[in-house]
């Protein structure tokens, strides 16, 4: 103990950041924005789901830390734009973005309606884009981190996850680009691609479409990880944390997976 605070809590801060979390009001979002309150950062909670949001707000200022919701669509660039210049003005610098933000679907080429795709492609792909593309310009001045939220669905192939794929290994691809045109600013940028973690979305997955066999199918969802489980949302904030902390400094142009073994063990 040093100062009343453990060793870890010193090597991880996050005190005097601001850092923006797109959908931090729940699942992986809300267990990254609630890590980062905890270490010190300030939080901005970028997201449409403004009831969510606002209990993630809520919850971070009952424990001590500091956040705001700042509603925006992500796949809107003149709203994106407008919500971060505003940010900065408030306040006064933008030091980390984690782009997680992100919808799915099911379903192969086939059945992948042209409304499907543009949907996708205006979340998870021009979202990430108009976000990188509305902070970038601060971070230049003094530097900063970019973490996008990727899948092991763009490092192997799944069924009926043909849209979501794609999205993906397109988020890996503008990570790399990302990260080579800003080394001399000072900004660094990777990407996590966890397998499956348990949030509310595969709760309400399971009960659309398995009514009544939600726990024989979330049985065999954790089978289906080779260490026998599914991820858990503070897991991969954990991994987030570390990403865009000072600690990280040497790392850019990274994807992780945080996967149980499922990109390499599953045979």
């Amino acid at each position: 103990m040093i100062c009343g605070k453990t060793e870890i809590e010193i090597m991880f801060n996050l005190e005097k950041k601001v850092a923006i979390v797109t959908g931090g009001g729940s699942g992986i979002g809300q267990a990254i924005s609630t890590l980062f309150a905890k270490q010190g950062a300030f939080v901005v909670i970028m997201d449409i789901q403004a009831a969510a949001a606002r209990e993630t707000v809520a919850a971070i200022h009952n424990s001590g830390g500091q956040a705001m919701y700042k509603a925006c669509d992500i796949a809107d660039p003149e709203a994106v734009q407008g919500a971060v210049i505003s940010l900065r003005q408030e306040l006064g610098r933008l030091d980390i973005l984690v782009n997680n933000a992100g919808i799915a679907h099911v379903g192969s080429v086939e059945n992948a309606t042209s409304e499907d795709i543009d949907r996708l492609l205006a979340v998870n792909v021009k979202g990430v884009i108009h976000m990188i593309r509305a902070v970038v310009s601060f971070l230049k001045e003094k530097g900063g981190v970019i973490l996008n939220m990727a899948s092991v669905a763009s490092q192997v192939g799944l069924a009926d996850r043909f849209i979501y794929s794609m999205t993906k290994g397109a988020v890996v691809g503008m990570t790399l680009s990302v990260a080579k045109d800003y080394l001399s600013f000072n900004i660094r940028c990777n990407c996590i691609s966890p397998a499956r973690v348990h949030t509310p979305f595969v709760d309400g997955f399971l009960q659309k479409n398995y009514p009544g066999k939600e726990a024989e199918m979330f049985a065999k969802l954790e089978a289906s990880q080779p260490i026998g489980r599914m991820g858990q949302p503070a897991e991969i904030a954990a991994l987030a944390l570390y990403l865009c902390s000072d600690e990280a400094s040497f790392i850019t142009g990274c994807d992780y997976p945080i996967d149980g073994g499922f990109t390499k063990l599953n045979t």
